[in-house]
């Protein structure tokens, strides 16, 4: 499986931009290089980049809402709870054709080659995926239903709240990978284009308002649900950091594939986290 972005030229550079893009270019390039929905890209730099990672949680909530919108409707209708939790499950996938989670795939068969950075990115951009990427796509699509499920099947309330706090924690993780310091593996792609672009105090604000939200939006449900959400997403951060941290000592950077394998990660661990109790 090949990293979709490598296409895109871009300078790589640990430093963010000096400049700031338009609030309206940062919400496209967001929603243009993290979704599938309509959103005509009209800056490809640094800058724009700096504001569109910035803005990747907003993305993620469109994506979670769209996802909970079918997974509540079935619940209602009597499809269950595994049902709904498949199909919210499978739309993130859809909005990102399968990106995200191809980037999973081959980072875990990069990961797991065991071969020298170089010989292990040229794994990653292989069209074939390998058994590492397998078990990987298996382990975590199906962790992901199971999860969701139980969260539905104590109320469409709580299975709305998890898809929807799923979907921003994996978008925030990508947007704390964006951070000043990471570098890119590739001197293209995705990965070079955000390399280092969002500035560490900007990062930090981004995901405590994150977290306080998540806290606030799920607190009606009670001090244990607002502590739930709010732990979730740490959880699930700290999972990603740890994620992250690995791959730049094992590939020298990041790419658009450990991107993906980020948001799929961190996604997982806040829906686990959020099916306890």
């Amino acid at each position: 499986m090949t990293d979709s972005f490598d296409d895109q030229p871009a300078e790589s550079n640990t430093t963010p931009p000096a400049h700031r893009a338009s609030f309206p270019d940062g919400v496209r390039f967001a929603f243009g290089t993290l979704t599938v929905l309509p959103a005509r890209i009209t800056r490809w730099d640094r800058p724009a980049a700096r504001t569109g990672m910035a803005c990747a949680p907003l993305a993620g909530l469109v994506v979670g809402v769209l996802a909970a919108v079918p997974g509540v409707l079935l619940l209602v209708l009597g499809g269950g709870p595994l049902l709904a939790a498949a199909v919210a499950v499978a739309v993130p996938a859809a909005l990102t054709r399968g990106l995200h989670l191809d980037g999973l795939a081959d980072t875990a068969d990069g990961l797991g080659s065991a071969k020298p950075a170089d010989a292990a990115l040229r794994i990653m951009k292989q069209s074939d995926i390998g058994p590492f990427g397998v078990v990987a796509l298996m382990l975590v699509m199906l962790i992901q239903v199971a999860a969701l499920s139980n969260a539905y099947a104590d109320s469409w309330v709580r299975g709305a709240l998890a898809s929807v706090l799923a979907a921003v924690t994996a978008r925030l993780a990508m947007t704390l990978a964006s951070r000043e310091g990471v570098p890119a593996a590739r001197p293209e792609g995705l990965g070079a284009a955000v390399a280092g672009v969002v500035p560490r105090g900007s990062a930090a604000l981004v995901a405590a308002s994150v977290v306080v939200l998540s806290a606030a939006v799920a607190a009606p449900l009670g001090p244990w649900a607002a502590a739930r959400s709010a732990g979730a997403v740490l959880v699930a951060l700290a999972v990603a950091e740890l994620l992250l941290r690995r791959c730049v000592r094992r590939f020298d950077g990041v790419t658009g594939d450990v991107f993906g394998a980020l948001a799929e990660t961190s996604a997982t661990t806040a829906l686990v986290v959020l099916a306890l109790g």
